[in-house]
């Protein structure tokens, strides 16, 4: 039974966690417990088990006696977050451009090919999970010769932060217009002929990217933050 109830709660955890991934559950939005239950078939304790675990991920706000909800967007956070980021990307990926060789290179442009494999979206309009895991591969590759475990370790810890933020640039930021794929195709074209300026540049307003089209959602719709 105990086996039951965990395989119950991973599934309503990953069911729930996708859905405020997509949008699907808005910022802000209400996370009733018989709703829930009544919708994925389970008990309320486990609903209440999984909104707990994503609670402590940081995508739900659990408030006493009030219930849980979505969390919404902190703008403070996004843009000191944002600001941090550019800052220690840009500097880690100077770093690798410096030290990296030909297998450096190699292994950007092996992960730069699969992301452009991969599509964003799905036909019936929803993310596709795997891209983001492909996209954060290929970032990764690029930060990855920087010669220091520390600053990478930094960077990637960063970029864990504003996973959140980054899966909602589309569904809650509305950045349907964003050619990305010419984003990532100019960041590697710098990086291969080894324009470290122009590289960090395009990375740096890669990053801003993202997290303008949230403060432009924050301006029109006051209560998708906090």
């Amino acid at each position: 039974m105990a086996g039951e109830k965990a395989t119950r709660g991973g599934m309503v955890h990953a069911r729930i966690r996708e859905e405020i991934f997509q949008g699907t559950l808005a910022p802000g939005q209400r996370l009733r417990l018989v709703e829930l239950a009544q919708r994925f078939a389970v008990s309320q304790s486990v609903v209440r088990e999984a909104l707990t675990r994503l609670s402590e991920q940081g995508l739900v706000k659990a408030v006493p006696q009030q219930g849980f909800s979505v969390v919404t967007i902190s703008l403070r956070d996004l843009d000191e977050l944002t600001e941090a980021r550019i800052e220690v990307e840009t500097l880690v990926l100077r770093r690798a451009m410096e030290r990296g060789d030909l297998r450096w290179e190699a292994s950007v442009v092996a992960a730069h090919h699969h992301l452009a494999g991969v599509d964003a979206v799905r036909p019936d309009g929803t993310l596709d999970s795997e891209w983001f895991t492909v996209h954060e591969h290929f970032h990764h590759a690029l930060l990855s010769a920087c010669g220091n475990a520390r600053l990478l370790a930094v960077a990637t810890g960063l970029r864990d932060e504003a996973t959140l933020y980054r899966r909602w640039s589309r569904p809650v930021g509305h950045d349907t217009e964003r050619d990305v794929a010419a984003e990532h195709q100019d960041i590697v074209d710098a990086v291969l002929r080894r324009d470290a300026d122009a590289a960090a540049g395009l990375l740096a307003r890669h990053i801003d990217r993202t997290s303008q089209a949230l403060r432009t959602a924050i301006a029109k719709d006051p209560a998708t933050t906090a």
